[in-house]
């Protein structure tokens, strides 16, 4: 199914899309990835959107990119005996292990993970940040601190703990769980939760073992102080700016969501941003100007995909918020200050062999008449080589392994066309211009680039580029091969 964009959009399933109709027309209206949220939903619920999901690749031959993504470790308060306390600023409160119901002066804190990180002068944050205090002094099992920012505390609000890296696994029990459960079923990414170092992510990819590519959740400050190390051992990251809008200054955010999306970028990875970004659209059919720009300033910056949340699967408009993303992308990338901004954040890549000739690809699309480029590819990894050069032609990546389509659909610009095993680059030739033709990229009088490589069927081995006519029988005319 052919976009008219190239920036991807993630759409979370759940009450409000829940059943074949609303899924597929999701997909039709804009939705390349479906995001299934493990914090909710039994496993029955996932398996039923899953097969879902599953039949409408099927019926329509597109192929479908499916995301679990894993809860993570939740902190939060323990029970309070009146249900709610407030607290006021320049009061002190305790935190500790004790499992006693808590009051106006203390409440059970049940991770002493917590404790053991945590030093005088550092902040804790109740309840998404509304409520924050300062930690005077503290022990192995207890805080005692002053309310800077007070507010009504109540049952088992979550904990933000900005200041401490904690000795806590990003991987729950429930998350080893939910893994192993959705790796089965066969979905296509891994979402992680919690990332704080890189170990967390080789624990999951561990998990994992090659059944689901590991996308890593950034929205803990210690994640963007090792984020260059975190990206080096992921398949592809999250901007998740809720819980980074927590633990950081609001206006802190926008800067590290630049740069973390350039750095995925520069190292081909696709990169979501997500959060808040058409929230109003839970309730309302049209979402504010504010909303609007902040998913063209995503779009602006390279984002490889846009994601809504409870937009899609819980609000009273679920398909307008797909169509509005699908808008504001088309409308974004159309606007010729879009091309200067992404050519001018391009940086040349000086790698390897596969590195040169995308790039020439791109190069050669762009000063000849070029409609299209199509890149054979096992593994994905030349498609999102190809992607990282955002050219300004339409990019068909052309594969014969079905989780290698399904995976790219998150990459921007990929044009996923299943194909059989290849033996001659003939062969690749004649498919690339059957795809592009039936694809409506290309006519019988364009010319196409063909990106592959030989042997056939082997990853990581792409070493040919051809500018070839969009005829098939002028190819088998002409080519050597």
């Amino acid at each position: 199914m052919r976009r008219l964009r190239n920036t991807k959009i993630v759409a979370t399933l759940g009450p409000a899309s829940n059943d074949y109709d609303t899924i597929r027309a999701l997909h039709q209206a804009g939705a390349d990835v479906f995001r299934l949220n493990m914090s909710h939903g039994s496993h029955d619920e996932i398996r039923e959107r899953h097969r879902i999901i599953r039949k409408i690749e099927a019926d329509l031959d597109s192929p479908i990119a499916i995301l679990a993504d894993l809860q993570g470790p939740k902190l939060r308060v323990g029970t309070f005996a009146k249900g709610e306390e407030e607290l006021v600023v320049g009061a002190k409160f305790r935190f500790d292990l004790d499992p006693a119901e808590g009051d106006a002066t203390r409440a059970n804190l049940p991770h002493p993970e917590i404790f053991e990180a945590l030093e005088p002068g550092q902040g804790l944050l109740v309840n998404d940040g509304k409520i924050r205090l300062k930690v005077l002094t503290c022990g192995a099992d207890f805080a005692d601190c002053e309310v800077m920012i007070g507010g009504t505390i109540s049952n088992r609000k979550g904990v933000n703990v900005p200041d401490a890296v904690l000795n806590l696994a990003a991987l729950s029990d429930k998350d080893r769980a939910d893994l192993e459960f959705v790796c089965q079923l066969g979905v296509d990414w891994l979402a992680l939760s919690f990332v704080q170092r890189p170990a967390d992510v080789k624990e999951a990819r561990k998990l994992a073992d090659g059944r689901a590519a590991i996308l890593s959740k950034i929205e803990k400050p210690a994640a963007v102080k090792a984020f260059d190390a975190i990206l080096k051992v992921s398949d592809g990251i999250m901007v998740a700016r809720g819980d980074l809008g927590v633990e950081l200054p609001v206006h802190a955010v926008p800067p590290i969501q630049k740069d973390l999306v350039h750095k995925c970028r520069n190292a081909a990875k696709p990169v979501i941003v997500a959060t808040q970004m058409l929230e109003s659209m839970i309730e309302s059919p049209m979402p504010t100007r504010a909303e609007v720009s902040d998913v063209a300033a995503a779009i602006y910056e390279g984002t490889d995909a846009v994601m809504l949340s409870a937009e899609s699967a819980a609000g009273a408009y679920p398909i307008e918020a797909v169509q509005m993303m699908d808008s504001v992308a088309q409308s974004v990338e159309a606007d010729p200050h879009y091309r200067e901004v992404i050519e001018a954040s391009r940086k040349s890549i000086r790698g390897s062999v596969a590195d040169g000739i995308v790039a020439a690809a791109r190069e050669i699309a762009e000063t000849t008449d070029i409609k299209v480029i199509c890149c054979f590819t096992e593994s994905g990894t030349t498609a999102l080589r190809v992607a990282r050069e955002r050219p300004r032609v339409p990019v068909i990546a052309m594969t014969s392994k079905r989780g290698t389509a399904r995976r790219l659909a998150l990459s921007w610009g990929t044009n996923c066309v299943m194909t059989g095993e290849l033996e001659r680059f003939k062969q690749a030739v004649v498919s690339a211009a059957r795809a592009a033709r039936l694809g409506g990229f290309a006519t019988e009088a364009d010319q196409i680039v063909v990106t592959a490589g030989v042997p056939f069927n082997v990853a990581g081995t792409t070493n040919i580029l051809r500018v070839a006519p969009c005829q098939e029988r002028l190819i088998y005319a002409t080519d050597p091969g």
